[in-house]
This record gives structure tokens, C-alpha cells and sequence, in this order.
């Protein structure tokens, strides 16, 4: 199975490049799965119902979300209705939504995503190591599902590691958000996980993990507080990580980084031919 991550897409900057991208790459690459981290989609604060059904409509078969995922009060009522749209699952009892999906796509074959919040410098959130433990048992990967993916929005690396380590074997990709930084640390674990750090953000790099330069430069340098954070306007970079997985286990074989356009260095999976 091919499945293409897409991190933080941040404003009308990265929403433009899903618009552009994701349809061409969907055909090129042949994906089967795409999931899109779209929680600062909407001017960098949460997202919108419209930017999520274009999201979905650009091709993505699920959106994950993280600490802003209700920085848009409507968001708390259309995520019921989006089975697709899924929160954190370590939210307290009682959230709107769901933190995991089980998607099917095209070819009848299941793809579990799930979305988890690190806590480390993050919100106290219930435990998220154990949340997902739960989910992993409930629907084990070979059994109730073909692939499994995992976003992990986190700070702290080594909470993200730590994830990956814990269900090493056990899911086809455990992948980081919420840094705004593409890692160089992607890899394929011991017992066949797929893992990066951090896929990145897809936004305007020439600003502050998103943000115009100038407020905040003026804060770190006066530490009084001003105008609002804008998400930076320029082009953006699609980011990103791609995996195939085995048929036979829903474990990983392949993985690459993806950045594509912008400022970023350009790069592409070198193991899927172009059509």
C-alpha cells in the first residue's frame, strides 16, 4: 500500500499547495492512502468545515488535527457530523469527535489513523501512551485493519520516539507533528514501523515556524505582547512523508521525506515511477 502523510498545513499558504499539489500527486505516485495534518489550516488557528471539505475534496482520505483543534468554535459542532476529521484521542471524555478512524479505500482494503497529543510542554491530556494501546489492541494491524498511521502531535522528541518504539511492529507509519520542521531522522524501525520525527509544516518557510517575521522578532526581543501572529503569505512548501507498506503484513518497506516547492530543498520518493 502507498500512503502519503502531509504535515501542518498552515493558512492560505499551505492550503493553496494542497489545492495544487495533492491532486497530481495522488495520480503520479498512485497513492492509496492520504491523511493531511489540518489543524492550523484555517489562518493558522484550528480549521474551518469548508477548508476541511476542500482538504478532503483535494484528495486526502483523512484529516488529523492537534492543540488547536477547536481554535474554530464551529469545529466543535461539524466534527461530529466528519467522520473523517479526527481530534487527538487523548482529549478527556466527552470531546466532540472521535480520535481514530478506521477508513476504507477504493480497493475494499482498511487503514487505521489515529491522532494522539504529546504532553510533554503540551496540555495535561490523559495519557496518550495508554490510548493508543488501547486502539492498537482493539484493532490490531494484519486483523482489523491493513495499515495503521499514527500522528503524533508532540513537542518533545522524545516522547515521539518513545511512541514509535513502543508500537514498533505493531503500525506501518508513527509520525510527528506540531514542530513546523521537517526531521532528517526518517527510518524504518527494527521490527518494520515507518518513522520521522516530524513531517514538517506545509506552509511559507521564509517566516517563524509559519508566522510573519516581524511580531515575532519583536516579542523575543521586547517580550511585550502586540498585534496577532499572521500565518506568512509567501509560497509554500508541501511537506511530507511517503510510505509503502507490505501487502502480506501492513508493515513498512519504503520511506522517503517529501518537499515539494517553495524554499525548502525539493525532494520525492525515488521508489514510485511517475505515470
Amino acid at each position: 500500500m502507498r500512503l502519503l502523510f502531509i504535515g501542518d498545513v498552515m493558512g492560505r499558504s499551505g492550503r493553496t499547495a494542497i489545492a495544487t499539489e495533492l491532486p497530481r500527486l495522488k495520480a503520479e505516485w498512485q497513492l492509496d492512502c492520504i491523511v493531511v495534518n489540518g489543524e492550523n489550516a484555517a489562518g493558522g488557528n484550528g480549521i474551518t468545515e469548508a477548508i476541511c471539505t476542500d482538504i478532503i475534496e483535494a484528495g486526502a482520505d483523512a484529516v488529523t488535527l492537534g492543540n488547536h483543534s477547536f481554535d474554530q468554535r464551529e469545529a466543535l459542532v461539524f466534527i461530529e457530523r466528519e467522520p473523517r476529521l479526527i481530534r487527538p484521542l487523548n482529549y478527556p471524555k466527552g470531546t466532540p469527535g472521535r480520535g481514530v478512524a478506521l477508513i476504507e479505500i477504493v480497493d475494499g482494503r482498511r487503514v487505521l489513523v489515529m491522532n494522539v497529543m504529546g504532553r510533554v510542554f503540551m496540555d495535561a491530556l490523559d495519557d496518550p501512551f495508554a490510548g493508543v494501546e488501547r486502539e492498537v489492541e482493539a484493532c490490531p494491524l494484519g486483523l482489523g485493519c491493513d495499515a495503521m498511521l499514527i500522528d503524533v502531535h508532540a513537542e518533545a522528541t522524545s516522547e515521539k520516539l518513545a511512541m514509535a518504539h513502543l508500537l514498533d511492529g505493531r503500525a506501518s507509519l508513527v509520525v510527528g507533528t506540531h514542530t513546523h520542521v521537517p526531521t532528517a531522522d526518517h527510518q524504518i524501525l527494527p521490527n518494520g514501523t515507518a518513522y520521522q520525527s516530524d513531517a514538517g509544516m506545509t506552509g511559507d518557510y521564509d517566516s517563524v515556524i509559519g508566522v510573519q517575521k516581524e511580531e515575532p522578532i519583536r516579542r523575543f526581543l521586547t517580550k511585550l505582547p502586540g498585534s496577532r501572529y499572521e500565518p506568512a503569505a509567501g509560497p509554500a512548501t508541501l511537506c511530507g512523508v511517503a510510505v509503502e507498506t507490505d501487502d502480506a503484513t501492513g508493515l513498512a518497506v519504503k520511506i522517503a521525506p517529501v518537499r515539494i516547492g517553495g524554499r525548502l530543498s525539493q525532494t520525492r520518493p525515488d521508489f514510485w515511477s511517475r505515470t
